[in-house]
């Protein structure tokens, strides 16, 4: 392969399974290499309890990757996602005195100060994305190149996030002996997979269900509206089971996956399925609607605290293309009938696309957030944007 090919890796370091995919750039267009997979180490709750763990799970599926690609990667753009994400939104005002003509500087200057907010001790900016822009009080203009104003105002959504969960898994990447391009909000990279531009234009949401986290971003006109994260995860669907039906947490996790469904009516509920019991107790039975009403409350809540946040944004019955689901949570069948009832708008699982010779076994809700971050790291390579100043903004104006 020429020594001038450029390679972007995705690392999608999750509580469960640390995944990579590597990928190479051919001018425009991105072409699949190889992937990588390993068991996680490292995480407790949903945050880094050891990095020596985390990193030996890196370096595992960034290995694994590297061995089907052929080459050695150097560096990596990781996914951050969790509780100790957060979004808000923010608006900076740039006074001119005249009017006068705006231009790329103006809007870049007028979005800096947007982002320049107070932030609590232990928060760091992740991202700066611009919404909109104000022109004398006239609001709603996207690019307002050339337009003339004396006032203009920045709308945008910052994301912040735990400085301190940011570093360790920084350290962790460090440790592995891999160089951080950049970190990204997971579900924004699974965006960046399974949406494209129109989509987001007419009104979509991913939702990113993981282990230990459940985030969510909100698009319209191709802005992010919305970042948060929900306090419902996979974790939880399994515990219930596990307290309920008192078995073990590896037992409720098989029944989960063997037997679970998130909504009444869509399975055989009045089978019987049997229940693991405790060695020389007797095995024992119960009717599938059983599992299926305790995962079918649990997953009621979790779009119903989806739901919420979709209000708060300003977009409920407004999701044109709908939410789409990713992560290993969403391979619970009857997720997006849920979704769909809960939230009354089109539900999907998000599947990466627009990348060449991608293989049919990613085509997986599981594997879109690391396609997503080796996509952005692609970006990061055609556009060169300045690192950890204003992430996302160059590109953006340069769309």
């Amino acid at each position: 392969m020429a020594s001038k090919t450029q390679f972007a890796v995705g690392l999608d370091a999750g509580s469960l399974r640390t995944r990579c995919i590597i990928c190479a750039l051919d001018g425009e267009n991105i072409r699949y290499l190889s992937h990588g997979l390993a068991p996680s180490g490292g995480w407790s709750k949903g945050r880094v309890s050891d990095q020596v763990a985390l990193a030996e799970s890196i370096r595992a599926a960034v290995t694994d990757a590297e061995r089907g690609a052929q080459i050695s990667v150097e560096s990596v753009t990781v996914g951050i996602g969790g509780v100790s994400v957060c979004g808000a939104q923010s608006r900076g005002r740039y006074e001119f005195g005249r009017p006068r003509e705006i231009d790329a500087e103006d809007m870049a200057y007028a979005v800096r100060l947007a982002s320049d907010v107070r932030l609590e001790r232990d928060r760091m900016l992740l991202h700066v994305l611009p919404q909109d822009f104000t022109l004398d009080g006239r609001a709603g203009f996207r690019k307002p190149h050339k337009g003339v104003c004396s006032r203009l105002e920045a709308n945008v959504h910052i994301v912040t996030a735990s400085f301190q969960e940011h570093q360790s898994v920084i350290a962790a990447a460090h440790l592995a002996g891999f160089a951080v391009e950049e970190t990204v909000f997971e579900p924004i990279a699974a965006a960046y997979a399974c949406l494209f531009s129109e989509e987001r234009e007419r009104g979509a949401a991913v939702l990113d269900l993981g282990l230990h986290s459940s985030d969510l971003v909100v698009y319209d006109g191709d802005a992010l509206l919305l970042a948060a994260s929900v306090p419902v995860w996979a974790d939880h669907l399994t515990r219930d089971i596990a307290a309920i039906f008192k078995v073990s947490y590896e037992d409720a996790e098989c029944l989960k996956r063997e037997y679970g469904c998130a909504l009444l009516g869509l399975t055989s509920d009045s089978t019987l399925i049997e229940v693991p019991s405790p060695e020389g107790r007797p095995a024992r039975e119960a009717r599938r609607s059983e599992l299926n009403q305790i995962l079918e409350a649990r997953a009621e809540e979790l779009f119903e605290y989806v739901r919420t946040e979709i209000q708060r944004a300003g977009m409920d019955r407004n999701l044109m293309e709908g939410i789409f689901l990713t992560g290993g949570g969403a391979f619970l069948t009857g997720m997006c009938d849920m979704a769909e009832r809960v939230l009354n708008c089109p539900a999907a699982n998000g599947l990466a696309k627009g990348f060449g010779d991608w293989p049919e076994e990613l085509i997986s809700p599981a594997w879109t957030t690391a396609a997503g971050l080796a996509l952005y790291s692609a970006k990061l390579k055609l556009h060169e944007p300045p690192r950890r100043k204003l992430p996302g903004l160059i590109a953006w104006i340069a769309k």
